[in-house]
Order: structure tokens, then sequence, then C-alpha cells
């Protein structure tokens, strides 16, 4: 692989972050594991726990687990990419753009909790609503977008580390979702997300690190206004031909404007069709979830913002340094579109400690997001192949290991499909630029299935694929920024259009009377949905309906029927009807998903109002109001104003920080201290016995 110029480790540095870091985490896995299972209620040998969570997490290890998940090697490498490559507006526009998925999400977070509190993965809502044929056009989204996620996860960490060990890059592709789906197997959802906390403990130390050296104590930089100055040599010596005046410090890029329409489109892609982020909106807490998305989205636009302004920028202003790992050449144009811009700039801070650094950055990264697409994915195989159309009746146990080889097959395919992409020598820039023309037709429709009060039946997925700039169709084509944006838009506008139009054309709507499709929705407006054939799904109609007695006829089995079905029929004293069948001679049915019911309609509509307040200033402020003023008055930034922004954004880290490392340990304090309490009372027993 071009960029092993850059290599500044042996082969063996690799094998050992990869495979020691790896091991321990999978060690510190199955030791959470034990006491989650030993001192809480909460047990891993069932369905609901291992991928649910229990549906009980608390907003900061929530807002953790999605920073986790958002904090792909890309928000890393390609955020300092293209700082490097389009000045300071490149790490404020990746910052706002992403961010903007998350918090958008926050809505659809709370329509879960609202109408859909029973369901286990996004399919499965839209397999009660809109049938089979529905369900499976947007699970082969769904999984193709997991796959091209993972993609960019191993493709882009396994292209990094060889580049500064030489380790071999398939060896990378092939061991980093093995070691991290051996912890991911031993742990579920939950100790998942711990993890991740532990991930993201590690990774905020890492770039606060970086940030001190960049702005405080390195002998290369060291303070915001020598930083200014190289920024002022870099753009003469290497001027960005669509800034203002070619220099890194104009906020007026067209290029980087181009970009950020492309990351604002593709994002749609990369987390409403993102099981791990409906996952991880199904195991909060309903009065909590709104809340968890809002702080998870402000976190994490820190990170970008904060890290490639330090270390994205600092490639441009280190490039004429003796340091540079490439001096006195600059970085190829391969080895930009590889992600290595960030690395470049630790190697010529700390040499082989910063090439070590960012490595354990990456492999945190890298692993912490694989870690959520791996039990997203066995999700969907679990809930919405095996047991939809594969085994109905299975119990909760059986489902735990069929979501255990789910979590192996996904690797395995993941290991293999980062290996082609490698040896025809596709790179991650090129997968994020593609991504969103691959399947962002689909991004829009499966929000629109919560948000809005009519959406069709019909799936509006299929969207074109277009390159009409050339004659033919390469790498080099797709991967440019116009042909980019041109596809992205052309897949996700005409996905969106498309459903707005059946929703109209085709107002008739699919109706399911099997019990389980109905408890998995509210329950109100799933037995509206039985009685008429309305399109009105919101909370307030629902409330008006209370009242109404209760009734489920299921006259055919459902897909879902086999699973312990409860029904509340009037006349019973509400006592539900249950399936006891089993899976053959095996183990009879255990249904650990209890009856959950919607959240509180009040709750709701004061969650509600938040998000969109939220939304709404995000908005404002960080998409329209400071970008496009910056962009409009075609500003370079002067000593005093960049001083400024880089204090902002190291200030913008220290919040995430507290956000995602601090928050999460206030609130379980009763929790720590119980497990504490359990460890104590064993250890007294056991020294009682020796006596």
């Amino acid at each position: 692989m071009a960029g092993h110029e850059l290599q500044v480790l042996p082969p063996g540095a690799g094998y050992g972050i990869v495979i020691g870091i790896g091991g321990v985490f999978a060690l510190f896995m199955l030791g959470l594991t034990w006491l989650q299972n030993r001192y809480t209620s909460f047990s891993t040998a069932q369905a609901e726990e291992f991928n649910t969570a229990s549906r009980s997490v608390k907003p900061g290890l929530i807002s953790a687990g999605i920073v986790s998940s958002w904090t792909w090697s890309a928000t890393l490498l390609t955020s300092s990419t293209f700082a490097y490559t389009y000045g300071v507006c490149g790490p404020m526009w990746y910052g706002a753009m992403g961010t903007l998925q998350v918090l958008l999400f926050a809505l659809i977070a709370l329509k879960i909790k609202a109408n859909a509190p029973g369901a286990h993965t996004f399919p499965e809502i839209i397999l009660a609503r809109h049938g089979k044929i529905a369900h499976i056009t947007y699970l082969f989204n769904g999984l193709a977008t997991n796959l091209l996620v993972g993609a960019c996860l191993v493709l882009g960490g396994s292209q990094v580390v060889a580049a500064l060990t030489g380790m071999n890059v398939i060896a990378a592709c092939f061991l980093i979702p093995f070691v991290v789906a051996a912890y991911v197997i031993s742990g579920g959802l939950r100790s998942t997300l711990i993890a991740d906390y532990t991930h993201t403990v590690l990774l905020f130390i890492v770039i606060l690190v970086f940030g001190f050296l960049v702005y405080s104590t390195s002998d290369l930089i060291g303070s915001p206004a020598k930083f200014y100055d190289l920024l002022v040599e870099a753009s003469k010596d290497m001027p960005i031909d669509t800034n203002t005046g070619g220099s890194y410090l104009a906020f007026r890029s067209v290029g980087g404007l181009v970009f950020a329409i492309d990351i604002f489109v593709a994002g749609f892609s990369t987390v409403w069709l993102d099981q791990a982020y409906w996952q991880r909106a199904i195991a909060s807490r309903p009065e909590s979830s709104v809340k968890a998305y809002i702080l998870g989205g402000i976190a994490w636009y820190g990170i970008p913002f904060g890290f490639a302004s330090a270390m994205g920028l600092g490639c441009a202003a280190l490039t004429r340094s003796a340091q540079f790992p490439t001096y006195p050449n600059p970085l190829s144009a391969e080895q930009v579109n590889a992600g290595l811009s960030a690395p470049a700039t630790a190697v010529a801070l700390l040499g082989k400690g910063g090439a070590v650094l960012i490595l354990i950055l990456l492999f945190m990264a890298v692993t912490s997001s694989t870690s959520a697409e791996l039990i997203a994915v066995s999700s969907l195989l679990t809930f919405d192949i095996y047991k939809t159309y594969y085994r109905p009746q299975t119990s909760s146990t059986k489902l735990v290991r069929i979501s255990h080889w789910g979590i192996v097959i996904y690797a395995v395919v993941l290991a293999v499909f980062c290996t082609i992409l490698n040896e025809v020598g596709l790179s991650l820039t090129w997968l994020l630029t593609v991504l969103g023309v691959i399947v962002g037709g689909a991004a829009v429709p499966v929000g629109m299935i919560l948000l809005w009060r009519c959406p069709c039946g019909h799936d509006p997925s299929v969207a074109p694929h277009v390159d009409r700039r050339g004659h033919c169709i390469s790498v080099d084509r797709t991967c440019d920024a116009t042909n980019a944006v041109a596809g992205n838009i052309t897949s996700w506008g005409v996905g969106t259009i498309m459903a707005v139009i059946l929703t109209y054309a085709f107002p008739k709507k699919y109706v399911s009377t099997d019990p389980k499709h109905i408890s998995r929705m509210n329950k109100i407006q799933g037995i509206s949905l039985g009685r008429s054939q309305t399109c009105s799904h919101d909370v307030e109609d629902a409330t008006q309906r209370q009242d109404e007695p209760t009734a489920i006829v299921d006259d055919k089995a459902g897909p879902l029927t086999s699973e312990k079905a409860s029904a509340t029929v009037p006349g019973t004293d509400d006592q539900p009807v249950s399936s006891t069948a089993g899976d053959g001679d095996e183990e009879p049915v255990l249904d650990d998903a209890p009856h959950i019911d919607p959240m509180d309609p009040v709750l709701v509509r004061k969650a509600e109002r938040l998000a969109i307040a939220a939304n709404t200033i995000f908005l404002l402020v960080a998409v329209i109001l400071v970008p496009f003023t910056l962009f409009g008055t075609r500003y370079i930034f002067n000593k005093s104003f960049f001083t400024g922004w880089v204090v902002v954004s190291f200030i913008w880290v220290w919040t995430s920080m507290v956000i995602c490392v601090i928050y999460p340990v206030v609130e379980s304090v009763g929790a720590l201290r119980d497990i504490t309490n359990g460890i104590l009372t064993d250890i007294r027993r056991l020294v009682r016995s020796k006596r």
C-alpha cells in the first residue's frame, strides 16, 4: 500500500496493539458480564437484555454510546483530511453536518418510545406497519448500510495501521473485527455500551494530549499564534485553489461547501439507516431518550471540530518541518485519501510515541464503532430473519445463541469485504464518498415512517446512481466531490420525493392483525389500525381513544405470532393470553420481553418541544448563521480571530469529555455502589467460610 513512507514502528507493534489491546478488552468484557449477571437483576442469557439492555439505560451512558458509534476512524481521519484539504472550514462543516443527523434522530428516538415501545429493530416497525415486502426491502438496506459503515471503520483503521507499522493490511482487516466480536459476544448491548464508555475515555485522553501538544507544549507549534504563522506560510507554499486567496485561514471554500453538502446528505444514510442508532434509542429509558441524543450530538461535535482543527491543520503547518515524516515532500494524493494527514502530524509532533498514540486512538474509535455495528447486525439477523421467517417459536436463550452466531457471521463477511476493497485499491475516502449514493434513497423514508403522520406502505428506496460528468465510471470519477454530491443528492432526493408521491397516490395502508406486531407498536394505535385505514398516528389521536375496549383477533398465524403473545380481551379481567408453544422438542418458549406501554403523551409533547428547539437552534447557529456569514464575507482569519477559534474548539473538546466521561459516572453512582456492596458482601462471606 502507498504510504509506507510513514512507517515508524515495526509490524509487531501493529499486531501487538490490535491483538493485545483487543485481548485486554475481551477480558474486561468478560469481567463486566460476570459482574452484571452476579450483582444486578439483568442477565445476558436473556435476549431482551442481550439485544436491548432491557430498555433501561440512562442518558449519560447512551450519550457516550452515541458518541462512540459516530466516532469512526473517518471522524478522526477524514475530518483531518478535509481540514488539510480545505482549511479552517473543514472541521466545522464536518462537525456541524454530522451532528445535525444525530440531533434529528432525537425525534425518531422519541417516536420509538411513543409509538413502537416494544420493537427490537427498525425493520420490525416496518413489518408491523407495511408488511413483508417493505420489511425485506428495508432489511436489505439496513444490512447494506451496516456493511458499508463497518467497511469504513475497519478498512480505514487497517490501512492506517499498515501505513504506520508495516502490518499486513489483510491481517488487520481480519483481526480487528474478530477481536471486537470476541468481546461483544460475551456481553451484549449493555456491556458493550460500558466498554464503549471505556473506549471513549481513552479516546478523549489521547485527543487532549494532542491538543495540548499543538496549542501549548510542542516546540514545533506550541501556541495558537505560532500555529497561525505556520498556516500563513503553508498558504503561500501550498495554496488551496478553491479558497479565498488560496488560504487555509479562509472559511470561504467552494470545495469545502461541496464537501459539507455531501456529508449532510450521506449522514442521513449512516445514521437513519444504521440499526446501531435505533438500538441505542430502544435501549434508552423513555423519559430520557431525547436528552441522550441531544447530549450525544453536542458531545460528538467537539471531536471532529477540535481534533481536526489541531491535527488536520497541523499537517499543513508542519509540512515544511524536518520532523515531518515525508519531508521535504508533502503528502501524496494517495496518502491524503487514505486519511494519513492526522497520523503524519502525530509522527511529526512525537515521533514513534505519536505513532503509538494515534494507533491507540484509532483502535479505540474503530473497535468501539465496530462493536456497535456487530450487535446491530446480530439483532437484524436474529429478529428480522431467524425469528421472523425461519423459526418463530424460539426461546429467549436460543435467540441469544443466534445473536452470537450473527456476530460471528458479520465479522467474517466484513473482514472479507474489506479485504476485497483493499485489493482493488479503494480507500476510506472513496467509501465515504459513495456510501450515500448506494443506500441514500431509503434514508429519509425510513425516518418518515415514525415522523410523518401519513407514511406510505410502498418502498421508495430505489434511486438512480448517476455519473454523467465523464465518459466512463471509475474510482477517480466517483470519488470526485462534485460527482459524489450529484449522486448523493439524486439518491437521497428521489427517495424522499417518491415517498411523498407514493403516500398520496396509494393512501391505503397495510393492516396487521398479528398480536405480536401490535404489541411491539403503540397498543392503542395498533387497534386503531386494525379498525380503520386511517393515516393519523400522532399521540394526541391515540390519547383520545384510551377508554376504548381493546381486543385483538388473530385468525391467521403471522410471522411473529410464535412468541408469547399478550392480548387484553374485554371481560377477562385484563389477563394476558399467552402462547406456550415450544421450539419443537427443544426448550419451551420463554419470551422475556415484558409488555411495554407507550410513553406518556404529556412527556412526549414536552420532549418533542425540547428536540425541535435543540434542532432549530443548532440549525440556525451552527449550520446557517456562523458558517455562511464567514463564507459570504470572504473573511480570512486574522491572528486574534484564529486564536479565539482554536480556543473554542479546544473548550468544546473538554465539554464533550464532561458529557461522555464524567456524567455517566455521576448518574450511575447508585448502581456502582450496589455492585461494590455486593462484592464486599461476597468477600466477607468468603472470609467467614475460611475461618
